[in-house]
């Protein structure tokens, strides 16, 4: 492809999670915008934390669907329309780099033995060699690049592209932090958000309203 996305914050969470619960929780996958929701602010595998509401999300899927990453479908039987993701069409990546950008992009600067150890609950990742070659494959094409090792450790690190400033480079690992930790909202966000709880507080009673 010629030219890569650019994500915000918001997109690149929900563009990971929904690979990620494709991969994991396939029988619950296309995900709601409440699942959605839920797995954004998943306790485990996140980093930072978050904790953002489902208008927030809508706003972030919806850009991901504007820029051909995301779409929405009703399934048959549902009333409640549901998320999938595009990365493989849109992106061209097979699925053990969509697996590691995905973790990169959750969890943010990794080791190598790292991404092989978390990303492979996603996709078969084989030996190192294999992650070693992967990696190679996605930073000739602009998905990631290579990080010095950080004072006291020998281990380089590998960072996505996808959403520049998403996660600190000097962090010493990409371990969960003690403490949630909301990512700082995009600019206009506050103003979508408003208005989209109303549309979201609508749909609800709108769901919920006896046939």
């Amino acid at each position: 492809m010629a030219k890569l996305p650019e994500l915000n914050a918001h997109e690149a969470r929900l563009l990971a999670v929904l690979y990620e619960k494709e991969r994991t929780t396939p029988d619950q996958y296309p995900l709601s915008l409440h699942a959605l929701t839920a797995g954004a602010n998943q306790k485990s595998n996140r980093d930072p934390m978050t904790d953002w509401s489902e208008a927030e999300v809508f706003v972030g899927v919806t850009g991901l669907m504007q820029k051909g990453l995301a779409g929405k479908v009703f399934p048959a039987g549902s009333r409640v329309e549901k998320f999938r993701h595009n990365a493989r069409e849109t992106l061209g990546l097979d699925e053990r780099k969509l697996a590691i950008l995905a973790e990169l992009l959750m969890r943010g600067p990794q080791t190598m033995g790292e991404l092989r150890t978390r990303a492979s609950r996603m996709s078969e990742l084989g030996a190192i060699d294999a992650v070693q070659s992967d990696l190679a494959s996605l930073a000739e094409s602009g998905f990631v690049r290579r990080l010095e090792p950080g004072p006291g450790s020998r281990a380089e690190r590998w960072v996505q592209l996808l959403s520049a400033g998403l996660h600190p480079l000097n962090a010493p690992s990409a371990a969960p932090s003690a403490e949630p930790r909301a990512t700082r909202a995009e600019p206009g966000l506050e103003q979508r958000v408003a208005e989209l709880e109303s549309r979201v507080e609508a749909l609800e009673r709108a769901l919920t309203r006896p046939d």
